[in-house]
C-alpha cells in the first residue's frame, strides 16, 4: 500500500521505530467480526448454536473473529437480529461506555447503527436509547439495524447536536461521541480513506470535532459519563480535543478504562500543554491488535444539581376494531397512553421524553404497525422486537426447512397451519417476519426492503 508522503512523515514522527511494524500491517488482510445481541440471546446459548467457527475478541464480551468467507451476512440468524457484523476495533467505544438498564443513552454520531445496537442491547429495553446522525441518507441503515436488533426503546433523530441542547440539556446519563474523523486508522479497508486524507487531512475534523464535543457536553447531566471515539491516528483529533474539552469544562475529568495486550495509553507529550492524566485515554494501533486504529477516550462530568424534564403527553389513540382484535393475540405489555399515531401508523415509546422543536424525528419508539381500511398491518420491526411467547400464533421452520430462505427471500410458502389469519414466521425461537395464512398458504409479509439477495 502506497502512503501519503505527508502521512508517512506524521507517522514515522509518532511512532518512531514502531513505524516500520505499522508499515508492513498494511499489507495484512483486514479482520472480520461479528458482535452477539445480548437482547435476543446470551453469548453462551449463542455459542452453542453458531453456525461458524468463532474467536473472542479481547475488549468486549460478545465480540468474536470470524472469517470473510463463512460470509456471516448469509444466514437467518443475521436476518433474526442474532448478530451483528463489526470490524473488531469498532466494537471498543459501545463496550467501553458503562451502559445500564434504565438510562438516557445518547449515541451523536450514530449511523449506520453499529454501536447503537449494542448500547441499546446493554438497555435491555429500560431507559432511553437516543441515536442521531446528521446525514440522512446514512440514517436509513441506523433505523433498519436498530428495528433488526428488536430494540423497542429508540428515538431516532437527523440534527446537529447544537439543536439538541435547548429542550435536552443536561438529559442524557451516557453519551457516545463517535466523531467524525480522518480515518488514518482505516487505511487498509481501501483506497477511499486515503483519497479522503489526501484531500482533506485533518484539520477540518479536529474543528467540527470540538464543535460536536462542546454541544455534547451540555446534553450530558450531572455525574453522567461521555465516550468520545475516533478511528484516527491524529492527536489534534484526539489528545487535544480531549485537553481542550478539559480545559473549557473544570467539571469534566478523565476516567481509567481496562488495558487489554496490546493497547497503548493516550501521550500526554502529544497535547499542547503535556496533562498527564491524558494518559487515561486509549490508543489502539492496528500493528498491535488484530483490528483498525481507533481512539477512546472516557469523561465523567462531576456530581450536581439536576434538571427536571416533562415527557410529552399523547392524546389517547382510537384504535380499528382490527387493531385491537390483532392485540388480543399480542402479548407484548403496551402503555396504549404512550402511544402515538401520525397518518394511520403507531409508534410505542414506553419511557417519557420531552418535546423537540427545531430537531427532525425520524422514529419516536418501535413501529407497531399501520392501521388501514379494514385491516391492521403489523410492522416489520414489531416482529423483530418480540419474543414468540409474546404472539399466538406462531410458526417455526427448522434452520434446516428449505421455507426459512425462500421466506427470507419473500416467497410465498405452503405450511399445515389450520389456523388462519397473521402469524408470526422464524426459525427456532427467533422470529422473522409476518406471513397471513390462508388455506394451507403463507402469504408472505417480510419487508421487501429486508429482503434476502
Amino acid at each position: 500500500m502506497k502512503l501519503p508522503v505527508e502521512f508517512e512523515k506524521k507517522m514515522k514522527n509518532l511512532l518512531g521505530e514502531d513505524f516500520a511494524a505499522y508499515e508492513q500491517h498494511l499489507d495484512d488482510p483486514a479482520y472480520y467480526g461479528i458482535r452477539v445481541n445480548t437482547l435476543k440471546i446470551s453469548v453462551k446459548e449463542f455459542l452453542d448454536i453458531c453456525p461458524f467457527p468463532v474467536t473472542p475478541v479481547p475488549w468486549t464480551e460478545n465480540g468474536f473473529y470470524v472469517r470473510r468467507e463463512d460470509k456471516p451476512s448469509k444466514h437467518p440468524y443475521y436476518h433474526a437480529g442474532l448478530y451483528y457484523i463489526q470490524e473488531p476495533s469498532a466494537m471498543a467505544p459501545a463496550a467501553y461506555l458503562p451502559v445500564v438498564p434504565g438510562d438516557r443513552v445518547l449515541d451523536l454520531c450514530a449511523a449506520p447503527g453499529g454501536k447503537s445496537t449494542e448500547l441499546g442491547s446493554k438497555l435491555k429495553g429500560e431507559g432511553i436509547l437516543v441515536s442521531n446522525d446528521v446525514s440522512i441518507s446514512r440514517t436509513k441503515a441506523l433505523i433498519r439495524n436498530l428495528e433488526m436488533f428488536g430494540i423497542r426503546n429508540s428515538v431516532i433523530l437527523c440534527t446537529e447536536a447544537k439543536h439538541m441542547v435547548p429542550s435536552l440539556t443536561g438529559f442524557f446519563d451516557k453519551i457516545l461521541v463517535d466523531a467524525p474523523c480522518s480515518g488514518e486508522g482505516m487505511f487498509r479497508k481501501g483506497n477511499n480513506e486515503i483519497k479522503n486524507w489526501e484531500q482533506k487531512g485533518s484539520e477540518p475534523y479536529a474543528r467540527l470535532q470540538r464543535e460536536i464535543v462542546d454541544d455534547a457536553v451540555k446534553l450530558l447531566k450531572p455525574g453522567g459519563m461521555m465516550l468520545y471515539s475516533t478511528c484516527t491516528f491524529s492527536p489534534e483529533e484526539n489528545e487535544q480535543v480531549i485537553e481542550h474539552l478539559l480545559t473549557e469544562n473544570e467539571d469534566l475529568s478523565l476516567v481509567s478504562m481496562k488495558m487489554c495486550d496490546g493497547f497503548d495509553c493516550g501521550h500526554p507529550e502529544w497535547t499542547l500543554t503535556g496533562r498527564e492524566d491524558i494518559k487515561k485515554c486509549i490508543r489502539l494501533w492496528p500493528h498491535r491488535i488484530k483490528g483498525e486504529g481507533h481512539f477512546l477516550a472516557l469523561l465523567q462530568k462531576a456530581p450536581g444539581k439536576e434538571t427536571s424534564f416533562s415527557g410529552e403527553k399523547y392524546p389517547r389513540v382510537k384504535l380499528t376494531r382490527e387493531t385491537e382484535a390483532f392485540f388480543k393475540d399480542c402479548h407484548m405489555d403496551i402503555d396504549w397512553n404512550r402511544v402515538q399515531e401520525f397518518q394511520g401508523k403507531l409508534f410505542y415509546l414506553k419511557e417519557e421524553f420531552p418535546k423537540l422543536s427545531g430537531v427532525r424525528i425520524l422514529r419516536k419508539g418501535l413501529f407497531l404497525g399501520e392501521m388501514k381500511k379494514g385491516r391492521f398491518e403489523p410492522s416489520q420491526p414489531l416482529a423483530a422486537a418480540l419474543y414468540p411467547e409474546e404472539y399466538d400464533k406462531y410458526i417455526s421452520f427448522e434452520l434446516e426447512d428449505e421455507r426459512t430462505i425462500r421466506y427470507l427471500k419473500c416467497e410465498t410458502l405452503n405450511a399445515d397451519v389450520e389456523t388462519e389469519g397473521i402469524h408470526l414466521i422464524g426459525t427456532g425461537r427467533f422470529p422473522l417476519g409476518w406471513g397471513k395464512v390462508k388455506k394451507g398458504r403463507i402469504k408472505n409479509k417480510y419487508a421487501s426492503s429486508w429482503r434476502w439477495m
